[in-house]
């Protein structure tokens, strides 16, 4: 007789969060800002740098995960991209993203587009998010549409909001900001000064950051000053 409604036995082991350490410096003495994480970034390491939402409307200033823009390659670690599904075309204004990455955006938002070869664009607010048209993506209406040339998926086009290329600081703590339709979004500790860090804990700072932060490398540690 066939086994018919029976689970397979089975163990999924998962990674140990923030049992490394971040700092090398004293943590007390680092100037640090408590933040609200908008929604839809999924589980974000300490060690993730943040940049705050400079929209006009939507989720502005929270923060979300910056995107490291030195280079684009589609490897990076960039959760706060959200890649289009479907190349943009030309004067577009609805653009295609998985379901689970709509929810990282709001109507409000001012959507930034971009790829590995084409100029960054602003779009303008978000006036729409349509999550039941398709069952495996949403289309995300903007204010402003494309200029005359595609971003494409072959060169890794994505979309994010205003102020993704600004680093703000570091995360203190894993946060989980929930992913898809049940993401809530989190309360978390920026560190924004007066640290030195272990490089090596670091997910998504680039050269561009550091600048920000006005932090140098120096060997195995981030000095942020």
């Amino acid at each position: 007789m066939a086994n018919v409604g029976k689970d397979i036995p089975n163990i999924t082991y998962g990674g140990q969060e923030d049992y490394k350490k971040l700092y090398y410096s004293d943590p007390n003495a680092a100037l640090k800002i408590q933040v609200t994480v908008s929604p839809g970034w999924g589980k974000l390491p300490m060690g993730t740098a943040l940049c705050m939402n400079d929209s006009a409307a939507g989720n502005d200033g929270k923060y979300l995960p910056y995107d490291p823009t030195a280079t684009i390659t589609g490897a990076e670690d960039a959760p706060g991209r959200a890649y289009l599904v479907q190349d943009s075309g030309t004067t577009a204004t609805i653009l295609y993203v998985t379901l689970d990455d709509s929810y990282k955006f709001t109507t409000g938002d001012d959507v930034i587009i971009n790829d590995d070869t084409t100029t960054a664009e602003n779009l303008g607010a978000i006036t729409a998010i349509d999550r039941t048209t398709y069952q495996h993506m949403a289309a995300i209406t903007v204010t402003t549409a494309t200029g005359g040339t595609s971003f494409t998926t072959a060169r890794f086009a994505y979309i994010t909001v205003e102020g993704y290329d600004t680093c703000d600081g570091i995360l203190e703590k894993s946060v989980d900001t929930g992913t898809g339709s049940t993401a809530a979004g989190a309360l978390a500790t920026l560190i924004i000064s007066n640290a030195v860090l272990y490089n090596g804990m670091l997910t998504n700072v680039d050269s561009n950051a550091r600048t920000d932060l006005s932090a140098t490398v120096n060997g195995q540690y981030l000095i942020v000053k």
